[in-house]
């Protein structure tokens, strides 16, 4: 047995994520990494008694292509005698109807898809084929959208399923470089395929895998995964300790919330917000955690208050009588379309793009992701609790803070118009930037053209930036 299969064999064992005689569900998509787990794996078994089921989710998003990967696992399977399962979905379908993004959405039915086929084959571990690379990735797109300690942590060795917390997640190879996977692929002729949108820099994680950690290792740190992967295990380790004695503060509310150290004030004030659905960005925890009894708006009519002890409660509040309440629904039926709304004249273009591009910016138009906003658009006026996330903000705000910091006079702000997505979330404020999550991005496969101008009202200079995309 060659030094790679006794060192991931060692790992196996140092870590436990695999017990003689046990099955094995080993997800294989038919790319690099996949492969090279499965041969891996497959070498292995018979040493540990281990029975592997070969588990291959088409996501139908790249045509033949998806096609090829498909039979290239079922033949593979078949070689080494090993049972296979695979399920097709349209991803992109589900996507528009889910209102997901296509990585989240392709995750969701994936794991739901591996959850299901474990529990109907009665395998209660699954292995993935994460490695170092995507830990580094990851660290670094977690960094950039501001996570805190557990985000920066990363992927453990072993984690439950998201679907099934009965099921384990267990990923052997995340002491492994890409640079390892392709040495040991192209040393044991393993076959796999190359997915073309790796390649493509449309998508955030490629630009960090191909631009970002490049520079990096090249000017800065020639040990860059070395380095980060220690940081994580530091990082991860001391989340840790704050996440459980925010969990055991929690039990018994010993002592005062606010002589515990600010690290656990925080942690705690996530635990709570989680257990009520509501998204813990750091600028409501941070309002939470330094004022007790003080409401916080997260919608029009929901806030949220913590007592001196630390609970957190959420609160139905009626809107303020003093706002416009008159709105407008349009329905995005065919192609174009217009319509006028208290002094604003838009109009409407709906398209299909098939490849990546960066719209001209115009004056008064916008661009957005049509599948994200879905067929319902409601026009109403800007009200009080209303939260919105601008186009490279990490978190949403409340649209009051915003107009705040640009110094938009009280009386304007009660004249500008917001666009509602379908999903109810704000992806549009009247001469402010656009909504983070309704920007185009490479997976985009239909467009909002949006163009609006004044006809009665005031008049108004552009109070920040147009579209733009990642």
């Amino acid at each position: 047995m060659t030094d790679w299969f006794q060192r991931v064999e060692q790992h196996i064992q140092d870590r436990r994520l695999l017990k003689p005689g046990q099955a094995v569900l080993v997800a294989v998509s038919g790319g690099l990494d996949s492969m090279a787990l499965l041969h891996t794996l497959h070498q292995l078994a018979p040493r540990n008694r281990w029975r592997l089921t070969v588990a291959h989710f088409n996501h139908q998003l790249r045509g033949c292509s998806s096609l090829a990967d498909e039979k290239l696992v079922r033949k593979t399977a078949a070689a080494m005698k090993c049972p296979v399962r695979v399920e097709k979905a349209d991803v992109r379908s589900f996507a528009r109807t889910s209102k997901l993004s296509i990585e989240m959405a392709a995750r969701k039915l994936r794991h739901e898809f591996f959850a299901r086929v474990a529990r109907k084959q009665k395998i209660r571990t699954i292995a993935l084929a994460h490695h170092a690379g995507d830990q580094v990735e990851l660290f670094f797109l977690r960094l950039l959208r501001g996570a805190g300690g557990a985000g920066l942590a990363g992927m453990k060795c072993q984690s439950p399923s998201p679907v099934d917390p009965e099921i384990t997640l267990v990923r052997p190879f995340l002491d492994v470089t890409r640079a390892e996977l392709r040495g040991f692929a192209r040393e044991n002729k393993i076959r796999f395929r190359e997915d073309a949108t790796n390649a493509s820099l449309a998508m955030p994680r490629n630009r960090v895998r191909h631009e970002l950690l490049p520079l990096l290792r090249r000017h800065y740190q020639p040990a860059l995964a070395k380095t980060v992967l220690r940081l994580m295990e530091i990082v991860g380790a001391d989340a840790e300790v704050v996440g459980e004695m925010a969990a055991q503060w929690r039990k018994g509310r010993q002592p005062v919330f606010d002589d515990l150290p600010v690290a656990v004030q925080r942690r705690v004030l996530q635990l709570e917000l989680e257990g009520l659905a509501v998204p813990a960005d750091f600028d409501l925890v941070e309002q939470l955690r330094k004022s007790a009894n003080r409401s916080v708006s997260i919608s029009s009519t929901l806030s949220v208050q913590r007592d001196a002890a630390g609970a957190v409660k959420l609160q139905t509040s009626l809107p303020a009588t003093d706002f416009n309440h008159d709105c407008s629904v349009l329905k995005l039926a065919g192609r174009a379309g217009s319509a006028e709304f208290d002094g604003l004249r838009l109009s409407w273009r709906l398209e299909a793009i098939t490849k990546f591009a960066r719209p001209r910016r115009q004056v008064a138009s916008e661009f957005f992701d049509a599948d994200r906003v879905g067929g319902e658009i409601t026009l109403r006026h800007w009200r009080s609790g209303d939260r919105f996330q601008p186009i490279g903000m990490k978190a949403a705000v409340k649209l009051q803070d915003l107009f705040t910091n640009l110094k938009i006079p009280r009386v304007r702000r009660r004249e500008l118009l917001v666009a509602m997505a379908e999903s109810g979330e704000i992806f549009w404020v009247e001469g402010l930037r656009i909504g983070e999550r309704f920007k185009l991005t490479g997976p985009t496969r239909h467009r909002l053209i949006w163009h609006w101008r004044r006809f009665g009202g005031f008049s108004k200079p552009s109070l920040g930036t147009g579209s733009a995309m990642v």
